[in-house]
């Protein structure tokens, strides 16, 4: 990681994200304080964000995005490869990678952290067309969760309602038969869930989905869990809390550069909190394709 120093941005933000609008104001009182200019661009419609993102190196110091998981890996796809550095400002429901990475989800300290942090590269999932995911993809109890959780509730608890949405679906033992398929390799399982990870802790660390998952090694992880009763289904979960990932028949751990998780009857899935259309999911890793601004507690 290496020290950043801020003082020309660009802010991106999305207003339909849960916290977006409400959190502007705060941000902008804190890139002043920072003495940091910063420039507000505000999406429109899908995609929009990654439009705003292009053609944006030489005029700043680095993009910021206030918004949702989705809004920044639109970002994170225009600025891939580039030495442009991200840095997130949680305004979304899951902030799944603002939580990966330490930043606080407050919007004034977030900018505070980030401003004066460091920058870390890290590994992108890259699906059919372009797309991309920084935090995890999957089928099962992820995807699940992702359709299932309303939006408003949402509102109301924000990331509590995703975590009850996955517990029932969890418990629910709705399982599927798997095919998955890693650099080459066959591998056939009865799962409830398939994900592919790039980071491996959740809620800031509470929970940790497998062992050895980096999110800047140039690989990812494949975490299987198929659970065939209740009790299975709770011991899973407390070994997740626990980080314990001795052998166990419920959990399945594999690594690799190309993944296609395939099922019999064709299922829908999920990439950092974007639905995808129901059939196979195929990812590819793009080392160290992404450069984020990480708060300097992570150096």
């Amino acid at each position: 990681m290496a020290v950043v120093a801020v003082q020309r941005s660009l802010l991106i933000v999305n207003p339909a994200s849960r916290r977006g609008t409400r959190s502007l104001a705060e941000a902008r009182r804190a890139f002043e304080r920072a003495n940091v200019s910063c420039v507000v661009q505000t999406t429109e419609r899908a995609g929009h964000a990654e439009q705003l993102a292009r053609d944006v190196e030489g005029e700043y110091d680095a993009v910021f995005v206030l918004g949702g998981d989705g809004t920044v890996m639109e970002v994170l796809r225009a600025l891939q490869g580039t030495a442009m550095p991200l840095g997130i400002i949680p305004g979304g429901t899951g902030n799944l990678v603002a939580r990966a990475l330490g930043i606080p989800m407050g919007a004034g300290s977030a900018v505070r952290a980030l401003v004066w942090g460091a920058t870390a590269a890290i590994d992108l999932g890259m699906l059919p067309g372009g797309r991309v995911f920084a935090f995890a993809a999957g089928i099962g109890v992820d995807a699940a969760m992702i359709e299932r959780t309303s939006g408003a509730a949402k509102r109301r608890f924000g990331v509590l309602a995703y975590v009850l949405t996955a517990a029932r679906a969890a418990l629910a033992l709705d399982s599927f038969a798997l095919r998955a398929t890693v650099d080459g390799v066959e591998h056939r399982f009865q799962a409830t869930s398939a994900m592919v990870v790039n980071f491996g802790t959740v809620l800031g660390g509470i929970l940790r989905l497998g062992p050895g998952i980096r999110e800047n090694d140039g690989m990812l992880d494949l975490c299987v869990f198929s659970p065939a009763s209740t009790r299975d289904a709770l011991r899973v979960g407390w070994r997740l809390l626990r980080q314990d990932f001795g052998t166990d028949p419920a959990m399945h751990y594999l690594r690799g550069r190309t993944l296609l998780l395939d099922t019999e009857v064709p299922r829908a899935s999920q990439a950092d909190g974007d639905l995808l259309p129901a059939g196979p999911l195929h990812v590819t890793v793009t080392p160290l394709a992404a450069r984020l601004l990480v708060p300097s507690a992570r150096r």
